[in-house]
């Protein structure tokens, strides 16, 4: 079999230099699942996409690979797959407004339009479930990037936050510590594989009513930092909205990726219940 057309796109961005880069593999029929791993470290983002055929009900089945891992769910790559499909053309048939990709962690939905800003897309996660972060992991974590409980912020306690990957949620009150604040990847990486979380470290800092900015933790080959985490933006959602910090029906945004070069936006719809509603660009990368 012939190696397959793999495209490059810059999700969550109006620039190809700016959100997060994903691989997208639009036609993925017959490859194995360590051909798709090879090529997920072969292009070595954070994460690359493969659409692997279409469901009795007509869903598109997708997986996604880290460079070092296969993950259950990811939203920029969902975000980046969607636009590519509504650009490049679909090998599996016909693309209507709205498909669904049949993930590891169930159908997800996924709405394309055609804005003068370009083609955008919004995936509708699974409900969110939001429980408490034990104690020893805080600790954990806290250690990790050097701050104490007294950094974080009282009115948005920590949480594990999951609406398709479980994100550890950590909220710092004072933008210049959540600015500064720094870990070693390798510890970080060590943490994640033994408290089996296989995505971000979620750290955020509430900017105002209606955004926030986020720092997602995520050592994987090169990188540290994810540029923008759809699924933790997501979990973010679920989080304001099970603590009672936004009124729902509400948007908020999210600000991602200043720290490591590539800045980013992902717009969050929060409504009273069911999955949260995440949505922005994706640009190519020559």
């Amino acid at each position: 079999m012939s190696e397959p057309r793999v495209l490059r796109y810059a999700a969550f961005a109006s620039s190809p230099d700016g959100g997060n880069p994903a691989g997208v593999v639009l036609d993925a029929r017959g490859l194995s699942a360590e051909t798709m791993q090879r090529i997920a470290a072969e292009v070595d983002y954070a994460e690359t996409a493969f659409l692997t055929g279409t469901t009795d009900a007509g869903a598109r089945t997708i997986r996604y690979f880290s460079p070092i891992a296969e993950v259950p769910f990811c939203g920029h790559a969902t975000i980046a797959t969607a636009i590519a499909l509504a650009e490049d053309g679909d090998a599996l048939g016909p693309l209507p407004t709205t498909i669904r990709f049949a993930t590891p962690v169930g159908d997800i939905p996924i709405t394309v339009t055609r804005e003068p800003d370009g083609v955008r897309a919004a995936f509708t996660s699974r409900p969110p479930v939001i429980t408490p972060l034990p104690g020893e992991d805080l600790d954990a974590i806290l250690g990790l990037v050097g701050l104490a409980a007294d950094d974080l912020d009282p009115a948005l306690p920590p949480r594990i936050a999951d609406a398709g990957n479980p994100h550890p949620l950590l909220v710092i009150a004072d933008l210049e510590v959540f600015d500064g604040f720094t870990f070693d990847p390798i510890a970080a990486r060590t943490l994640m594989d033994a408290r089996g979380w296989p995505a971000t470290i979620t750290v955020v800092h509430r900017l105002g009513d209606s955004a926030f900015a986020a720092r997602n933790i995520f050592p994987v080959g090169r990188i540290t930092e994810d540029p923008a985490t759809g699924s933790a933006a997501a979990a973010l959602g679920g989080y304001l909205r099970e603590l009672g910090a936004v009124p729902v029906p509400c948007q908020v945004e999210v600000h991602q990726g200043a720290h490591v070069g590539r800045p980013g936006l992902l717009t969050v719809d929060i409504p009273a219940s069911g999955g949260i509603v995440v949505s922005g660009t994706a640009i190519p990368i020559p």
